[in-house]
């Protein structure tokens, strides 16, 4: 049992929350919710130790391990992936290591009745005791299991850190805590760069393995199935509900109309108190009822109504010019990077108006294609674009390829032209950036806004093929729910690559999964899609059970 008293948490004056209290037992999987800006990752931070608040404790028991994956994660880069992995358990190589040592000095030495070689001794004991109080692990067996899990291959191991990409880092960061097997794990948005089958593995690892989860996720499909409580920050308090994320957003929506209904009772109490002070200051006979009411305001404890982010996304994207009937043909694609084989003899051919998803584990090809329908890199085989197709393309780093040095206004305005310049401030009014935000630099922007101002680009010219690689990454649900109903509503071609699988449900009709070298298409929705495949898995496992 982890205990949270009282935190309180203060920068320059101003208070991000105050007597924050709860406690988290083994087995809780608590989604931690609230607006931006409301202190979730402090909160996180300061659960793992990693910063100090102003006021209030957290306690654990002594022996407790409190695992901590953040958002920007640093890793050593001089070793291998298997060596990286392997410092999870770094305290027990290093117990053997001395025990080790000190066992060679005794097997060496000679002065078995001097007080140096009884101190080895004593040394050995102790440290004996404690490396054999740990459950016995077998340490590569462990880094193994939990490597291929989150998708790296064998191949992997031997290969330097440096070489991963920050998606992969992340993974390695992940591997690391889950090997610690930790009595809580705080997790700060984990599916950032996963693919679908490392996020449902993730799933089943956290409900089935871990002791005590508290995590902060955009992704509502993993809240929704990994936690049974929620905690949110709001107005600098926490409200604890019992409940996974969609039932509490009912009981939440309940709690503000309370809240509404107490604050509006309360108002139009203090008007008629002060409407009667006025009415009656002066006459001698009502003083004394005057002065009663006017202690009675000054004592009243003003009722408060939970915050709500009340600005409004209106997201549209412009009409599509129309284009051909076919925006997309690829006729026996393959591609390769020297001897490395991405995928061979890939056909797509993908109608004017559909909306498809490109799935499939990390480093299979999605990206791949993507840039080969954007003609950036060479291949064989053939690909058409339609007759006038025009090309909007949200790429999966597009987020940090603005220009730092830039504002929000100078962003949009420079790449503005014929009558669009006109209307920048409106647009960008309507993706959340008001009067107040245009002179901002890129720099300080959250990765959020940032997203959101790289979105913003993509309405400036009318495209009818709309080509997003991760687009979701670092938006918050409400935002999410918005770009999915306008991408619902673009009368265009969509092509979509993205893990989130609550945001691509109900959006697409057409998958095409990429794996083994391959792209196949499958004619239904991403729900049918991972039904199926999950049906295949365990058919799977089954004939390797009876072959057994």
């Amino acid at each position: 049992m982890i205990s949270i008293d009282g935190l309180a948490v203060e920068f320059g004056g101003t208070t991000l929350f105050k007597g924050i209290s709860f406690v988290v037992n083994e087995k809780d999987r608590i989604a931690l919710m609230g607006k931006n800006g409301a202190g979730k990752s402090t909160l996180l931070k300061i659960i793992a130790g990693k910063q100090v608040p102003t006021g209030g404790r957290v306690s654990a028991p002594k022996d407790a391990v409190i695992a901590y994956l953040p958002q920007h994660l640093m890793i050593e880069n001089t070793r291998t992936l298997f060596e990286e992995a392997s410092q999870a358990f770094s305290q027990i190589l290093e117990m053997k290591a001395e025990m080790d040592a000190l066992n060679h000095q005794l097997e060496t030495r000679t002065d078995y009745d001097s007080p140096e070689y009884y101190a080895i001794i004593e040394q050995v004991s102790a440290i004996s005791e404690k490396y054999y109080s740990n459950d016995e692990v077998n340490v590569d067996a462990e880094v193994e299991k939990i490597l291929l899990g989150l998708g790296f291959v064998r191949n992997d191991f031997q290969r330097p850190t440096s070489d991963f990409s920050g998606g992969w880092r992340m993974r390695i960061e992940l591997a690391k805590i889950l090997l610690q097997n930790p009595d809580l794990i705080l997790l700060d948005e984990p599916t950032n760069h996963l693919d679908i089958e490392s996020v449902q593995w993730l799933e089943n690892f956290l409900i089935n393995s871990a002791k005590a989860v508290i995590v902060i996720s955009h992704d509502r499909a993993f809240v929704d199935n990994i936690t049974n409580r929620t905690i949110e920050i709001t107005m600098g308090r926490v409200y604890d509900y019992k409940v996974n994320y969609s039932r509490y957003l009912e009981l939440r929506k309940e709690r503000r109309e309370q809240q509404q209904k107490a604050f509006d009772e309360q108002q139009k109490m203090i008007a008629e108190t002060q409407d009667f002070i006025e009415r009656f200051r002066g006459t001698y006979s009502k003083t004394l009822q005057v002065q009663s009411r006017v202690k009675m305001l000054e004592k009243l404890e003003i009722l408060e109504v939970d915050e709500v982010d009340s600005s409004h996304l209106r997201l549209r994207f412009p009409p599509s010019p129309r284009s051909g009937s076919y925006p997309v043909i690829a006729e026996d694609v393959t591609k390769s990077y020297g001897e490395h084989l991405v995928f061979e003899n890939a056909c797509l051919t993908i109608q004017r108006g559909e909306k498809v998803a490109f799935l499939g584990k990390n480093g299979e090809g999605k990206s791949t294609m993507i840039k080969i329908i954007m003609n950036e890199i060479e291949h064989s085989g053939k690909l058409t674009l339609g007759h006038n197709t025009m090309v909007g393309y949200f790429a999966q780093n597009e987020a940090s390829l603005l220009d730092e040095s830039l504002t929000v206004f100078q962003t949009i305005d420079d790449v503005a032209v014929g009558d669009i310049r006109t209307k920048v401030k409106d647009i960008l009014g309507a993706f959340m950036f008001g009067g107040e935000d245009w002179d901002k630099k890129v720099r300080v922007l959250s990765g959020g806004e940032r997203t959101r101002l790289a979105m913003v680009k993509l309405l400036l010219e009318p495209v009818n093929l709309l080509i997003l690689d991760e687009p979701t990454n670092h938006l918050d649900m409400r935002t999410k729910d918005i770009l999915k109903q306008a991408l619902m509503d673009f009368d265009g071609t969509l092509i979509l690559v993205s893990h989130d699988r609550d945001f691509l449900d109900g959006m697409v009709s057409k998958v095409y999964e990429f794996g083994n070298k391959k792209v196949k298409e499958h004619l239904e929705g991403i729900r049918e899609f991972l039904a199926r495949k999950k049906m295949e898995r365990l058919q799977e496992l089954e004939a390797k059970t009876k072959k057994i």
